[in-house]
């Protein structure tokens, strides 16, 4: 019984792999793109290393693959978040058809900031 759930949740994690890999190609901008790498990814790869932990059923298995999935979870959204504010101030613009974009105003009356503060 172990194994059928093992080899379930193991695929589970692979068709987010997948998805994440599809995504990677399909999908129109960096954001989107990043969306698709970080959000399916941490998916995918966390079932993954639960099907180790079901798999092995040790516990120092156990205890290395619930820290990587805690680092995983952790630093994932977070490295996504500041290579996309990254993107966004010096990289590419947004896909063509995007019909909303709450950050720009943000960003200008923080560059209208910096400007008054430097004259």
């Amino acid at each position: 019984m172990i194994e059928i759930l093992t080899v379930t949740v193991m695929f589970i994690g692979a068709f987010f792999m997948l998805v994440a890999s599809i995504g990677l190609i399909r999908l129109p901008d960096v954001y989107s793109r990043m969306h698709a790498a970080t959000k399916a990814t941490t998916l995918g790869l966390g079932g993954i290393l639960l099907s180790t932990i079901l798999s092995f059923q040790t516990l120092d298995v156990t205890t290395q693959a619930l820290l990587a999935i805690f680092f995983l979870f952790i630093t994932a959204p977070v490295a996504a978040h500041l290579i996309s504010r990254s993107a966004y101030h010096r990289g590419p613009d947004l896909f063509d058809k995007t019909t909303l974009d709450e950050y720009k105003s943000h960003v200008e009356k923080r560059r209208e900031l910096e400007d008054n503060q430097d004259t």
